[in-house]
């Protein structure tokens, strides 16, 4: 699967035996997913984990936080609405991740937007996630390039990034995964491109972020980081696609999104 060109890369998407494969084995397994996540997406990204079948926990207390990860099978860590009680536990629960080697995605929203986000991420970083997704100029942002960060929307494009992904990787180990109208994902060496998806997607809160739980998820079930961001996003793809032909605008689409993700491998 390793490529040297982004113009010959791997394309990944449904119905891939593996990504069929990975989904399956997240349903037997239901693996308990720690998420430390922001206050908009919560309950959605539960909701997300719940419908593919996995076990969402949205343990946020600096006291249980130690305990808990030593509990789950994955973690994630994603900072949208950080505050300082939530950095200490974000540390808290990334410091414990590396000692039990229980794999985690950091999801750096807004990285290069402000400095105490863009402080606490460089922090995380040093926890070794074993993904770090975002958009491209969070992307950008987090490998210290000039990304025009705007807020949580990106200014660039995931093929922008691509360049920096790949680096980004070499340098700290962690697969990246770069979301945009297509996909990028890469440990510096491989690169896996996922097609698919819809434009609506970028009009519901959330999804980019349920995404970053969906990867934790299956870091538990399938054979390295870079395939458990692949096989996510094929599967956010998908059920994204379905859910855009049979909903009638943001509102019934979140609701769509959540049943077509719980319909697959056969859907509509």
């Amino acid at each position: 699967m390793a490529v040297q060109k982004p113009e010959s890369d791997t394309i990944v998407a449904w119905p891939h035996p593996d990504v069929k494969n990975d989904l399956a084995r997240l349903r037997q397994s239901s693996p308990l997913t720690h998420c430390i996540t922001n206050i908009v997406v919560t309950n959605f990204t539960a909701n997300v984990l719940l419908a593919v079948g996995g076990s969402p926990a949205m343990i946020v207390a600096t006291e249980e936080v130690a305990e808990f990860v030593r509990i789950a099978r994955a973690l994630l860590i994603n900072v949208g609405t950080i505050t300082g009680h939530d950095a200490a536990a974000m540390l808290k629960a990334a410091a414990t991740a590396a000692e039990t080697g229980t794999p985690w995605v950091l999801d750096p929203v807004a990285a290069g937007v402000l400095e105490f986000r863009t402080s606490v991420v460089r922090e995380l970083i040093r926890y070794n996630p074993a993904v770090i997704r975002g958009n491209a100029s969070e992307i950008l942002s987090v490998a210290g390039a000039v990304g025009g960060a705007k807020g949580v929307d990106s200014t660039a494009s995931s093929l922008d990034a691509l360049p920096v992904a790949r680096k980004l990787a070499e340098q700290t180990g962690a697969v990246i995964a770069v979301s945009g109208e297509i996909d990028y994902i890469t440990d510096g060496k491989s690169v896996i491109r996922v097609p698919g998806g819809d434009v609506i997607m970028t009009r519901v809160t959330g999804t980019g972020c349920a995404l970053g739980a969906l990867i934790a998820a299956l870091l538990s079930v399938t054979e390295s980081p870079l395939r458990a961001a692949a096989s996510a996003s094929a599967i956010f793809a998908i059920a994204g696609e379905r859910a855009a032909k049979v909903s009638q605008g943001p509102g019934s689409f979140s609701v769509a999104f959540l049943d077509q993700l719980s319909l697959l491998p056969d859907g509509i």
